[in-house]
């Protein structure tokens, strides 16, 4: 019997939408409910996904892009909208006013684009996506709300428009990079361009993981007004460091890399798996303690001592553009008192003639000029320094400075604190 010949396989029916979009869509559904921070969940996603790394950046580019224009286009979809949306369809107009209003995607391709993805992936009804995005307009709103504003006018006086502009721009990626890091990336494709504060600004054409130079322990993400903290301990090779408050231990592998020996000390215990495992990635090493510094630590005083507190974060809003829908001046003032029940435990582990680096990664005049000069004043024997090796803009905040968030900076307050007496070192 002679057989049939075989069907050959149907062609596959490419997809009415590009997955990048839906990625975005379902991760912007998450951080608009508060079910976590977009960095966290958009790598999680993107993870995975895997997605190109066109559709990755593309992907990127909405969920920041939709967060830091949310106040403008929650209020230009608002007038189009009647009754109560759905949080999946207002995540997913958010996301396709965004593209038309700021990407400047052509409109065809837009609502195409949003109307398939609406329907294949049923996150919200097709007619009206494609009712409200044709007719979705800019809304002239600002993108603070008008209290955050103010604290950033009262940090930064003249530069506040500037550093306002610059909030809402895409944020670079900054590595820390060896020599041999920069070669890896510029023989795989990738664009290195001088940075500040010795880190490097770098244009990617992979996902940072799947590069050799990560993968080889070459390459470390920070900010450059992160590395600023680090370096305004100064010259620490060889010497004890504690490191408060050191959450994931990206500052603990700065400071390991500069030849400290370094002691990690956070409340949350899972957190120094992640730093270990980067500390391996890193070929570098540290100890960890897990403890609440709200409460005196049992360890032998330090010549050099990083308390990195929690903080509101809003100084990063250019990179976690997500905090300025939740921050409220009720948690700023929670956040500094915090703070203020944690730094004298910090200064407790100085040794005498030992330094004390204070930094929050918040623009609040209460989380860090207020809380240093609360504590200088009720501890006298210590004193407040000029903060060394500044590379990254910033301007004078009581007794520290603030960096200037421009530019892809974060907005850090620190301050460099010496206490009195003879270094032990020199007994």
């Amino acid at each position: 019997m002679t057989r049939p010949p075989a069907r050959s396989a149907a062609p596959r029916r490419p997809q009415p939408f590009n997955p990048a979009r839906e990625v975005a869509v379902r991760v912007l559904i998450r951080v608009l409910a508060g079910e976590g921070f977009a960095a966290t969940a958009l790598d999680a996603a993107l993870q995975s996904a895997r997605l190109p790394g066109r559709d990755a950046g593309l992907a990127t580019h909405i969920v920041y892009g939709t967060l830091r224009h949310f106040p403008s286009l929650d209020a230009a979809l608002t007038p189009l909208l009647t009754g109560k949306t759905h949080p999946k369809a207002r995540a997913l107009l958010l996301a396709g006013a965004f593209e038309k209003l700021h990407l400047n995607t052509p409109l065809h391709a837009v609502v195409n684009e949003y109307v398939n993805l609406a329907r294949d992936a049923r996150l919200a009804p097709p007619g009206l996506v494609n009712a409200v995005l044709r007719r979705v307009e800019k809304a002239d709103v600002p993108e603070l709300p008008a209290w955050l504003a103010g604290v950033y006018r009262e940090a930064y006086g003249e530069q506040t428009e500037a550093v306002l502009t610059d909030l809402l721009t895409p944020q670079p990626l900054w590595l820390s990079l060896s020599d041999a890091g920069v070669r890896m990336l510029e023989e795989d494709g990738n664009v290195v361009f001088p940075g500040q504060q010795g880190t490097e600004r770098v244009e990617l054409a992979q996902p940072l993981r799947e590069t050799r130079a990560f993968a080889d322990g070459q390459a470390q993400p920070i900010n450059p007004a992160s590395l600023a903290c680090v370096d305004a301990l100064g010259e620490v090779r060889g010497a004890r460091v504690l490191d408060l408050a050191g959450g994931l231990g990206i500052k603990a592998a700065m400071l390991a890399t500069r030849g400290a020996d370094v002691t990690s000390v956070d409340v949350v215990a899972r957190k120094h798996e992640a730093a270990r495992a980067n500390l391996r990635r890193l070929g570098l090493r540290a100890e960890f303690v897990t403890h609440d510094l709200t409460a005196p630590l049992d360890l032998p005083p330090a010549p050099f001592v990083l308390l990195d507190a929690p903080c509101t974060g809003s100084g990063t809003l250019r990179s976690h553009p997500e905090i300025k829908l939740r921050l409220t001046p009720e948690a700023v003032d929670a956040a500094a008192q915090l703070q203020a029940r944690m730094l004298p435990n910090a200064a407790a582990l100085v040794e005498p003639g030992g330094v004390l680096v204070y930094s929050v990664c918040s623009v609040t005049l209460q989380e860090g000029p207020g809380v240093v000069a609360g504590f200088l004043a009720a501890h006298p024997d210590f004193t407040a320094e000029a903060v060394p090796g500044l590379d990254v803009p910033h301007v004078p905040a009581g007794a520290g400075v603030l960096t200037v968030p421009v530019g892809g900076v974060d907005g850090f307050f620190m301050a460099r604190l010496r206490r009195k007496g003879e270094a032990i070192s020199e007994l």
